[in-house]
This record gives structure tokens, sequence and C-alpha cells, in this order.
């Protein structure tokens, strides 16, 4: 296991106990807020529409310029929570947690949308959290039955398992906690300059969205609307 894993294993449950509602209910909410639209972001339908209008009805190339902006998105906002250094590493976590919960949803949901999925049924909300998780992790987890499917199988279910609701959400709240977690203190160990702890966490942010994203492209296949 790498230092980062390490590390992000140890702190995850420090983190909850500085935030006791990122258990469950935050994956849950964010994901809501994703495909509602929250502040300046778009609902997630309503964003991905419109790049497929800019792309002329050419379903890849949207898909492909919904994961490029949220990639920005998300190398943004990493960089905005971690600009504060050592100090403020505590506060940070929690806010970059959620942030990344939210716009890795919103760029899942808008490609769910582009492939004919519905972003109010249950299966495909449980897909869009699963696909958070990443292609390895998703894998593992079907092989120990800890997962009944891969996420295009539970998007496409016969019907909705309410049990999955709960297993779904905490898995994804403690991957991505363990992952910012580690990902914050195992930069900031050997640097203790903050601002290139945001550069650091810009990028991190960033490159995990895209590999989010470039999964979500390969295993939500289209479905007729």
């Amino acid at each position: 296991m790498g230092l980062k894993q390490t590390v992000g294993r140890q702190l995850a449950p420090r983190i909850q106990e500085l935030a006791p509602g990122m258990t469950t209910s935050f994956v849950r909410e964010a994901l809501n807020r994703a495909i509602d639209g929250v502040g300046p972001l778009a609902p997630a339908a309503t964003a991905a529409d419109k790049q497929l209008k800019e792309q002329r009805g050419n379903v890849e190339r949207a898909i492909h310029e919904v994961i490029e902006n949220n990639v920005r998105i998300a190398g943004a906002q990493g960089f905005a929570t971690n600009i504060g250094g050592l100090i403020t590493m505590a506060v940070a976590i929690p806010a970059n947690v959620t942030g990344l919960a939210l716009i890795q949803c919103r760029m899942v949901a808008g490609i769910a949308h582009l492939r004919g999925h519905d972003l109010s049924d249950p299966r495909v909300r449980n897909a869009i959290l699963a696909l958070l998780l990443g292609e390895e992790q998703v894998n593992e987890m079907v092989k120990k039955r800890k997962l009944p499917s891969t996420p295009m199988a539970l998007a496409t279910a016969p019907a909705h398992d309410p049990a999955l609701d709960g297993t779904i959400s905490a898995v994804v709240a403690t991957d991505l906690i363990t992952r910012v977690a580690g990902k914050r203190l195992a930069t900031t160990v050997g640097r203790r300059v903050p601002v290139i702890g945001g550069v650091v966490g810009m990028g991190a942010d960033g490159y995990a969205t895209w590999k989010v994203g470039r999964y979500a492209d390969r295993e939500l296949l289209a479905r007729k609307r």
C-alpha cells in the first residue's frame, strides 16, 4: 500500500470526527445537487445538452466536452481548497471532498444523460456513485461480491435494490475521504509551502476527475430514450 493510501486510511476516521455528517449523507446530497444544479453550476442534464447543441448533436464529442469542462472545474476547486497549507488542512479536506464529489457526480450524470439514461431513476443514481470509485476498485468489489455487478448493470437492473443505496454511499464517502486526506498529508509533509499545495491539489483532483470521466464514458452504454 502506498504512502497516500496509508495516510488516507489513517486520517479518514479523524476527518469523520471533524465532520460527522460526512459519512453517507453528503454523498447523496452531492449527487442531488449535481443533478439539480447548485450555485453557478447548471444541472447536469442542462450542461450536457448545451454541449450536445454546441457539438451539433454529436454525442461522443459532447461527452468529451463534458469531461474536459468538469476536469477544469475540479482542478480549480482543488487549487482553492489547498491554498491554506498545514494550518487549514483539517478544514480544507471536508470542503475538497464535498466539492470533488459534486463535480464528479455532475460529470458522470451528464454522460449518463447523453447516453439516454434517466437521471431520476435510483438505479442510475447508484451507478453514477459506483463510477466515482474507479474501474479498479469497482472490479475488485464485484469480485469480492461487495457490489452485485458493474455500474452499467446497476443502471439497467430489472429492479431497484434499496439496500444498495446505503452500501454504495458509504463506500464512496470513505473512498473520497481516504484519497483526499491522503493526498493532503502526503504532499504537505515534504514541502510545507502552501501555494505549492494548491498546485498539487489542482493536478491531482483534475487527473482523478479525468479518470472517472473516461471510465464512465467506457462503461455507460447508450440506451434508447
